[in-house]
């Protein structure tokens, strides 16, 4: 009758972290596939900062939040 249980309880656990590792994966798969911002989005924000980019500009900015995906 333990044993049932801690095989439950341990068939959860191990399930649980593979679950997660999988859907980590396919996440990061799909942000690279399909970024957040783009260099059009970059170059709209710093405009409306008031500032004209330059192509060297949003290409520092593309490399750093790729950095972080």
């Amino acid at each position: 009758m333990l044993q049932d249980i801690l095989l439950v309880i341990f068939g959860l656990v191990i399930g649980g972290i593979i679950g997660f590792l999988i859907a980590r994966n396919v996440m990061k798969k799909y942000l690279k596939k399909n970024p957040p911002i783009n260099e059009e989005m970059i170059k709209a924000l710093m405009m409306q900062m008031g500032r004209k980019p330059s192509q060297k500009q949003i290409n520092q900015m593309m490399k750093s939040m790729e950095k972080y995906m």
